[in-house]
């Protein structure tokens, strides 16, 4: 029963990796169209529109005309469950729980004369969105996952001379999230239900550098920082078996640290019509070693059950790696294409429901369109494939013990589509 309650409120913060976004753990990467036409190989070294300002604040030194870059990426996942197993043995795994999302992005930037620019950017560096249906056989360890965290980013950056330019920005970060997972205590009984709501709002930085190494060749560093958050909200039990305590509602409180990254790419241009990308991003998910989630105003029957609960993580460093490349057909169009790859924090031991992905590999392509000389509209479009992973829970501590195995294959189509317009 412990680690029911646990499972669904460490969920709140961190189980938001899920086969509908392009980065490990429960990172997301789209934060911008054009970059997403290379795999985001580059994304530091790039400079190419104002989503910049996320990619690497430098870069804003490079773009000379005030301008806004804005943008959508909807994401269509799908997941095959199989060699499921479960205890109770009864449920459904049909492993549609990923809706259709669409992923908002927003950037302004506006130079203030040679050396200095400002930039604002807002949004979304991580996200879930799951729903399982109500018989699913894994509902003990997960049902639905809703979590949203929206940054807004102010940023300045200063060019040294023509080659070096360094950028930082502080990020306002929003968090709120929605979790639900059923509980049963007696089998010949209709399940309960525990729903866990909860936010907050902290603070963190990005700053980068970048540097023109040779008059073909650039190179960007960026630092997104880390973020600690104390998520405050409450704890809903719906329970018919608990008789008089049935229906509680108590505070809940969760501190979770969000994981710095760094990016390190280089953008090469070989000549008028060709540019090659390559970069690599760590990851510092090794903070995710363990939860402690606090209950308070919790009837001291159910304390036991509700009250202070710690389960272990023990998520790992990843690296992430792109290359890519972009062909200028003519003046008006851009083609893009690249390759990513992208390795899990998670282990084999603490994978559960909410959190089935393993190691990924993302293909993409890209165009950008360029009317006029003020307007570019750019499309993108990638394909995911993880590998196949194994998720095998069991619970013992309550009077009816719960198992649930299965293989699970993700896969997600991403489709994005943004505008740059210039002053």
């Amino acid at each position: 029963m412990k680690k029911v309650m646990l499972k669904t409120t460490i969920s709140l913060a961190v189980a938001m990796a899920s086969t509908q976004i392009f980065a490990s753990g429960f990172a997301l990467n789209e934060q911008s169209i054009s970059g997403m036409g290379t795999g985001f190989a580059g994304r530091s070294s790039s400079a190419d529109d104002a989503s910049t300002v996320f990619g690497n604040p430098a870069g804003m030194s490079r773009i000379k005309r005030e301008q806004v870059t804005g943008g959508v990426a909807f994401i269509d996942a799908h997941t095959d469950i199989s060699d499921a197993s479960s205890s109770p043995n009864r449920g459904t795994n049909k492993g549609d729980m990923v809706p259709f999302m669409g992923v908002p992005m927003g950037y302004y930037v506006k130079p203030i004369d040679d050396q200095w620019a400002f930039g604002l950017g807002v949004y979304a560096p991580f996200g879930l969105v799951t729903d399982y249906e109500n018989n699913f056989a894994g509902r003990y360890f997960g049902t639905k996952s809703e979590v949203k965290i929206v940054t807004v980013q102010p940023t300045v950056s200063y060019a040294f001379n023509d080659k070096v330019s360094i950028g930082f920005g502080p990020t306002i970060n929003r968090i709120d999230g929605t979790l639900e997972s059923n509980i049963s205590l007696n089998p010949r009984a209709a399940d309960g239900n525990v729903k866990i709501e909860g936010d907050d709002t902290a603070i963190g930085y990005n700053i980068g550098v970048m540097v023109q190494a040779l008059e073909s060749t650039r190179l960007g560093l960026t630092y997104h920082s880390k973020v600690k958050y104390k998520l405050d909200g409450s704890t809903k039990v719906d329970y018919a078996v608990l008789g008089p305590l049935a229906h509680q509602k108590f505070d809940a409180s969760l501190d979770i640290t969000t994981p710095e990254s760094v990016d390190f790419s280089v953008t090469h241009q070989l000549d008028d019509q060709w540019t090659l990308y390559v970069g690599s991003t760590w990851t510092r998910w090794s903070r995710l070693k363990e939860i402690s989630v606090e209950n308070s105003g919790v009837p001291a029957p159910l304390n036991p059950v509700f009250g202070t609960v710690t389960e272990e993580q023990n998520w790992h460093d990843t690296w992430a790696h792109a290359i890519g490349a972009s062909y200028q057909l003519n003046k008006q169009w851009v083609l893009r294409t690249g390759l990513s790859v992208d390795q899990a924090p998670t282990n084999n031991e603490n994978r559960s429901p909410r959190i089935p992905t393993g190691d990924r590999t993302v293909f993409s392509l890209g165009a950008g369109w360029s009317p006029t000389e003020d307007l570019t509209i750019d499309v993108a479009y990638s394909y995911l494939k993880e590998e196949s992973v194994n998720v095998n829970n069991r619970r013992t501590t309550t009077p009816v013990p719960q198992t649930y195995s299965s293989k699970y294959e993700n896969s997600a189509n991403g489709f994005g589509i943004g505008a740059t317009y210039r002053f």
